[in-house]
């Protein structure tokens, strides 16, 4: 097992990666601190893990643990408050009180809104992290970023609400769809791009490793994202400054994701369109060598990943959606881009019209 500690002082927590975790609770068993738990997952995960989660908590003698289970539609088009209600409801049948845990069992739209209705139920509770995706290992599941999608954008409504541990069983990639598994690599090549040029060279060289779930070279891909991540979370929790260059492909991304409805394009197919928008963006504007746009190109390729947006979306109508994103400020568009690769920076007041170019093709 490697674990990797986020130190946020007396909130810091550990990532803890390894396989045959989620049925050996005596490693993490000690995070959920009162007598009170409700695991949240989905429809494509539930009948895969939860009993069995529920079952390794039962293996541990202690203090008796009340455990209930809550099932989810599966999908980011669920994405919604109407998914946090029914996790509240949960919590308000199963008598949990301040000291009760949420134990998020999936990707990223798990741990999204299972942490958001941790953040919210009696101002604030424990959760764990429990991934099930590559995405949500080496991205989501850490930082405690949580929300929900709104109408008029992605990830608009939220909180900050760090996890008390990230148990990432990699057994659990096992019944990971291939489609899933090379979204989660779009995250894993971001890390990568804003700021590890080493670590774009080892992807160059270790991708078809990677897409073949290797379990060496998933662990060593996966422990340096999630390093990188701790990193940043560690100097700057609240995205006010350098935190901001995680989202990478990111403004672009949400944007072909909500204005596609969430369901053509999965989450990491988006941000792989996005970062290479951003790269050619970057390009455009003389930030950065088109060779490196070049580079991340024949990568996403390899990955199988898409590069271009869905065709029949107008290139306003994804202008206005970034125009929502939250990194803006005084209505002025802010945008993660790059001066090639490893090389990520905040640009303030980019251009509208160079945005609407790149985008136009």
């Amino acid at each position: 097992m490697t674990t990797i500690d986020v130190g946020l002082g007396a909130r810091h927590y550990p990532i803890r990666i390894g396989t045959g975790l989620l049925d050996d609770a005596h490693g993490w068993r000690d995070a959920i601190r009162g007598g009170h738990a409700l695991i949240v997952s989905d429809g494509n995960v539930a009948p895969l893990y939860a009993q069995r989660l529920h079952d390794a908590l039962a293996r541990v003698p202690g203090t008796p643990l009340h455990c209930e289970a809550l099932t989810l539609p599966a999908g980011e088009a669920h994405k919604n408050l109407d998914a946090v209600s029914k996790v509240l409801d949960a919590l308000a049948r199963l008598g949990a009180t301040r000291d009760a845990c949420v134990l998020a069992l999936g990707g990223g739209v798990v741990g999204d809104i299972a942490g958001f209705a941790a953040a919210c139920w009696m101002r604030g509770i424990d959760f764990v992290q429990f991934p099930t995706t590559l995405l949500a290992m080496v991205d989501s599941s850490v930082g405690g970023k949580t929300g929900v999608d709104h109408s008029t954008g992605k990830n608009l409504i939220g909180a900050f609400h760090q996890p008390r541990a990230v148990i990432a069983d990699l057994g659990t990639l096992a019944t990971l769809p291939d489609r899933e598994l090379r979204a989660g690599v779009a995250e894993v090549v971001k890390t990568a791009c804003i700021g590890d040029a080493d670590f774009f060279d080892w992807l160059e060289a270790h991708v078809d490793a990677l897409l073949a779930a290797d379990s060496e070279i998933l662990t060593h891909a996966i422990a340096r994202c999630c390093r990188f991540k701790a990193g940043v979370v560690e100097r700057d929790e609240r995205e006010s400054g350098e935190r901001a260059l995680l989202n990478f492909g990111h403004t672009f991304g949400h944007a072909i994701e909500t204005e596609t409805g969430y369901d053509a394009l999965l989450h990491g197919e988006a941000v792989a369109i996005g970062m290479l928008l951003a790269a050619r963006l970057s390009a455009q504007l003389g930030m950065a060598d088109a060779a490196d746009t070049e580079r991340l190109r024949a990568l996403l390729d390899r990955i199988g990943l898409p590069t271009e947006p869905p065709s029949g979306i107008a290139a306003d109508a994804l202008l206005s959606r970034m125009q929502m994103d939250k990194k803006n400020r005084a209505g002025a568009l802010r945008l993660i881009l790059w001066r090639g690769i490893g090389r990520a920076e905040i640009v303030e007041g980019v251009d509208p019209a160079a945005v609407r170019a790149v985008m136009s093709g």
